[in-house]
């Protein structure tokens, strides 16, 4: 059976500096074999979480827009990259919104309880967090950890590896960077291939 992976961009900017390092990150998995898709938040029509707590009662969220089908095809997949530049020492609103909007995921898991994740199913699906920044502190991505865990955590993910690039800045460019894009690519190989060997055990 073919892994599936799906990427999702976090960048409000186009073919920047994070949006290229999931592209090679995506070429390594289609190179060995896997299924890609790649979805860029910022064409999607979704909004904020409302806090009013309506997943609570049955685990669904009752705002329909772009947010509910793409945690949807999130959860099919066998590999999510989700990638997003550090803003103001975090990840962007973008993915901080499509984030939040995942509570529902957690309302069936501890509310409603009607969504568990075996420890089978979360060493078969496996989380990827792809990100750049323009600063050189090794400290950079530090605020954007938390939020990651918490999606993959919901949605039945192992938090798997990241794959992250500093000091953008003075490399003017992910292209320019001396090993972050062949990185990505053979990570993109590299996880096809595990989980290829689990889905035959």
């Amino acid at each position: 059976m073919t892994v599936t992976v799906l990427g999702i961009s976090g960048s409000p900017h186009r073919h920047g500096n994070t949006e290229t390092l999931l592209d090679s990150f995506l070429d390594g998995a289609r190179s060995a074999g896997a299924t890609v898709e790649k979805v860029v938040l910022k064409d999607l029509d979704y909004s904020a979480c409302r806090g009013c707590n309506a997943c609570h009662k049955d685990g669904n969220c009752i705002v329909k827009d772009d947010a509910i089908p793409l945690f949807e095809r999130m959860m099919v997949a066998d590999c999510v990259a989700v990638a997003s530049p550090i803003y103001s020492m975090g990840i962007t609103a973008q993915l901080k919104g499509f984030i939040d909007r995942g509570q529902f995921l957690w309302a069936r898991r501890f509310v409603t309880k009607t969504l568990e994740f075996s420890p089978e199913h979360l060493a078969r699906h496996k989380g990827i967090f792809i990100s750049t920044a323009g600063q050189s502190w090794s400290h950079v991505f530090d605020g954007a950890y938390p939020s990651l865990t918490a999606l993959f955590h919901d949605a039945g993910f192992e938090y798997y590896d990241n794959i992250v690039a500093n000091n953008m800045d003075e490399y003017k460019g992910i292209k320019n960077h001396p090993t972050a894009m062949n990185d990505a690519f053979l990570k993109g190989q590299q996880v096809v291939a595990v989980l290829e060997t689990q889905k035959k055990q």
